[in-house]
């Protein structure tokens, strides 16, 4: 079983726990590894990536005020029109997600139909926090440029101010 059977829909008996156990597992991780970035803090000249999921907006202000403090955090904006398609392709291929209480199922709806109308708002709701948190933004149509790659997106990364090093 992969973790997104595991975790099922926010329609499914179990779905609320296991959304539950996977943040309280993220955090836990999360917090290992601002452990390890403060420990090592004394390691100038070390660049370390952390490549987080995108539920990490989810570990709680404490936690991602500390990772932010440590880290440079790079949000990658999705526009709306993209926003668009990845409805379609969820609604055409519904996978689990962190849901957070923004999936709500009226009385008249299918699970399908609720996932499809609650979705474009989890979306939203996302992006904010990722906004919130960011201090790099890099452009959605700019990172799929032909020829952008790892140099440009870290030119872009150090253009936008001092990169955070362990502290």
């Amino acid at each position: 079983m992969d973790l997104g059977e595991w975790m099922g829909f926010p329609y499914e008996k179990n779905y609320t726990s296991r959304e539950s156990q996977y943040l309280a597992c993220e955090k836990k991780v999360v917090t290992e590894i601002i452990e390890h970035l403060e420990r090592n803090d004394d390691s100038p000249g070390e660049s370390v990536v952390v490549d987080t999921t995108g539920s990490v907006i989810y570990a709680g202000d404490d936690i991602v005020s500390k990772l932010r403090r440590l880290t440079t955090f790079v949000y990658f904006p999705v526009p709306s029109e993209v926003q668009a398609q990845m409805l379609k392709q969820y609604v055409a291929t519904p996978r689990p997600v962190l849901w957070r209480e923004l999936f709500r199922k009226s009385s008249e709806e299918t699970n399908e139909q609720a996932l499809a109308r609650c979705y474009p708002d989890l979306l939203r709701s996302r992006e904010a926090l990722y906004q919130r948190y960011a201090d790099v933004s890099i452009d959605y149509y700019k990172r799929r440029q032909e020829g952008f790659g790892v140099e440009e997106f870290l030119r872009d990364i150090i253009a936008s101010g001092p990169v955070k090093r362990n502290g």
